[in-house]
């Protein structure tokens, strides 16, 4: 029946970018249709788009312009004559008018009927909707009236603490907690100031605030024969900021009854609506009781680990029931076996109270194995916007039992190897590792409470400092067939050669902000020894450093191992000019190695043109254009990997246009400014 049905999906445009746009793209391969990626300027070289059959530009970077644009998309559909249409999440998935275009232009749209999409587009409408049908709802105020003093009026019979939402909003932008009658006025004029600005609609809702609440969902099904059917529940309550980071399935520690509940009530929404293809409904459960929350009227980020229960592919079944078939499976024939988990690996810096990164990702290793799944939007050398979401990937590992699939997925994030911007796989990993999380102790207060007992960093201590000093002798720079023929002459050998006396090498290294000095001792052509010293005192036979004996040392381009004191390590590592990145047990280090030829941000004798060989910003503009300077004068200081760099006039000169100011990101490679020799003629901008 498939085969003749899907004649109308021929060819499948995905109205998304990165891991989601893949995934889609990977099922449709797979049952034989024509991918269509869409992608900004900002992603034309990205993974969608080199995946897909076909790929059409919709517009600039910012996603208004672009993924968002309705017009834009329906035309690259027809230019490229797609049957259909998947919009993924995010975006526009969740966008009724969206959903009519689509129908309007005769594309198949995979996803809801458009009045499904609106029914529960407004929070209060939704619940308006499923109280009616008799599905639990917290407490509170969701009708029409909504001048501030009746909002108050309400919000005080329901009781505090509260939390004011925007009825159209959504990710938990313009929440407001309130816990004390004092605040209640400031927070409802603040989240209607939000909801307007960022929704074009000022409605609120208020709702008995729930402090250390689990997040339950439940995923259904349904199709336009009336079926409709239940997959499981999920547990998303490991969350910062209203973001899910952790997802499993199925949801742990819920006793029979509630569970059975939950199914029963998510299916009942799904019909309430005439709901049609795959759906998310979400409640909140406070250990007893659960109520109803939202649902998601499209493919969930976390649908993964319900295919890894259930052995089944919801993509495929979105596409089919958008093609006319009826659900591939009945209730009853519906199983689960085992627990998975996933992981968001975001570029985010955890340790730096969780700033988005952008940039290159020099590496991007995912981990492989038994029972893991990697779902990737991006590899290695692609490069990262900052205009959009910050997931690259999801990892998801699949066990018998909750705890093993647990400390499987932690294991396959400590193997996960990214370098070039900031990622957070490793404190997720120690998240999956804590009691709290494998006694099911969490709620989505945890993160709000107890951050600081995942966020604290790791410091390099000596065994670090010591791998990553035998990782920077094997590569003084980025390997090259140009650098490799240099480093053949004897002059530019890093062997530490001595006539008569052991060889030795010292390596400076920055981390944190702090320096350390690794001075390495060579006999026979192998590191025999290693003294850490202090970075302010130059001899080596001080009291305070730290002696620590090597042997079977084996460097290899990206990997080491070396026995230090009687203990066998091993590392990968990384280097991309003065940044060097290693990797040990579940730590992420990112050094930085000094050199005479990175220790001051040199100028460029043939343009006149001072340079940084590295990213930072900038923190100090000492000179004003037209200014003269001697040699050796201050012009500039960039802060980069949490230290101070001066940048100094190399000669005398003149002061020509300066690029940069006080507080400006210095991408790698800039010019910073202009400086001319004195008594040149003109100046070099």
């Amino acid at each position: 029946m498939f085969e003749r049905e899907t004649q109308m999906i021929r060819s499948l445009l995905v109205a998304n970018r990165g891991e989601i746009a893949c995934r889609i793209f990977r099922t449709a391969r797979r049952m034989g249709i024509r991918t269509i990626a869409v992608y900004s300027d900002a992603d034309a070289g990205a993974r969608h788009v080199r995946e897909a059959d076909e790929a059409v530009r919709i517009g600039p970077p910012a996603a208004a312009d672009s993924y968002l644009d309705m017009k834009a998309i329906i035309r690259a559909a027809r230019s490229a004559h797609a049957d259909a249409v998947h919009p993924g999440y995010g975006f526009l998935s969740e966008n009724a008018q969206f959903a009519q275009a689509c129908l309007d232009a005769g594309l198949v749209f995979v996803g809801p009927p458009p009045a499904a999409i609106a029914a529960m587009g407004s929070k209060s409408v939704a619940k308006a909707s499923v109280r009616a049908a008799g599905v639990p709802v917290l407490p509170g105020y969701d009708g029409e009236r909504q001048d501030i003093e009746y909002l108050e009026a309400r919000a005080l019979e329901a009781g505090l603490p509260l939390i004011v939402k925007p009825a159209a909003g959504g990710g938990g932008k313009g929440m407001r907690v309130v816990h004390e009658e004092a605040d209640l006025r400031d927070a409802l004029t603040g989240a209607r100031r939000l909801a307007e600005s960022a929704f074009g609609d000022g409605t609120l809702l208020i709702e008995r605030y729930l402090p250390a609440p689990r997040h339950i969902e439940v995923q259904v099904f349904a199709d336009r024969h009336g079926n409709c059917v239940h997959l499981g529940d999920r547990d998303c309550s490991v969350q910062r900021r209203h973001q899910k980071l952790i997802e499993e399935a199925p949801a742990p520690g819920l006793p029979q009854p509630v569970r059975e509940a939950l199914h029963a009530s998510a299916v009942l929404v799904a019909r309430n609506i005439g709901y049609q293809s795959a759906g998310t409904v979400e409640f909140l459960f406070d250990g007893h009781d659960f109520y109803f929350l939202e649902m998601n009227t499209r493919l969930q980020v976390e649908h993964t680990v319900t295919e890894a229960v259930t052995g089944l592919d919801l993509v495929e079944w979105q596409l089919r029931v958008a093609a006319g078939e009826p659900l591939p499976l009945a209730q009853s024939h519906i199983r689960l076996e085992g627990h998975a988990i996933e992981a968001r690996v975001c570029a985010e810096d955890p340790w730096h109270n969780f700033l988005p990164s952008a940039g290159t990702l020099h590496v991007a290793d995912w981990p492989q194995g038994e029972s893991l799944r990697v779902d990737a939007g991006f590899a290695g050398a692609d490069c990262v916007p900052s205009v959009y979401d910050s997931l690259l990937a999801k990892v998801i590992a699949w066990a018998p039992a909750r705890e093993p699939a647990a400390l499987r997925l932690a294991d396959a994030l400590d193997h996960t190897y990214l370098a070039g911007i900031h990622t957070n796989e490793r404190w997720l990993g120690r998240i999956l590792r804590s009691r709290v999380f494998l006694d099911v102790r969490h709620s989505v207060a945890m993160l709000d409470r107890g951050a600081a007992q995942f966020s604290s960093p790791v410091d390099a201590g000596p065994a670090v400092l010591v791998l990553a000093a035998l990782a920077a002798r094997h590569a003084p720079d980025t390997p090259s067939p140009i650098a490799a023929d240099a480093r053949r002459s004897p002059w530019d050998m890093s062997d530490g050669f001595q006539p008569n006396l052991p060889a030795r090498i010292e390596i400076t290294l920055s981390s944190g902000g702090r320096t350390h000095r690794v001075r390495l001792t060579l006999e026979d052509g192998g590191p025999r020894e290693a003294l850490l010293l202090a970075p302010e005192k130059r001899s080596a036979r001080q009291d305070d450093a730290v002696r620590v004996a090597l042997a079977g040392v084996s460097v290899a381009e990206g990997t080491l191992a070396a026995v230090l004191d009687g203990e066998r390590l091993s590392a990968r590592w990384f280097r991309r000019e003065a940044h060097l990145h290693l990797w040990i047990a579940d730590a992420h280090h990112e050094l930085l190695v000094e050199d005479p030829r990175t220790e001051e941000f040199t100028a460029s004798a043939a343009t006149g043109g001072l340079t940084t060989p590295l990213p930072g910003v900038v923190s100090a503009v000492a000179v004003q254009e037209g200014q003269s300077v001697a040699a050796g004068e201050l012009l500039m200081v960039i802060e980069a990997m949490k230290m101070e760099h001066s940048i100094t006039a190399p000669y005398d000169g003149v002061v020509g246009t300066i690029h940069f100011v006080r507080g400006d990101r210095v991408p790698e490679g800039a010019e910073l400014l202009a400086l001319s020799r004195a008594g040149d003629s003109k100046q070099v901008s």
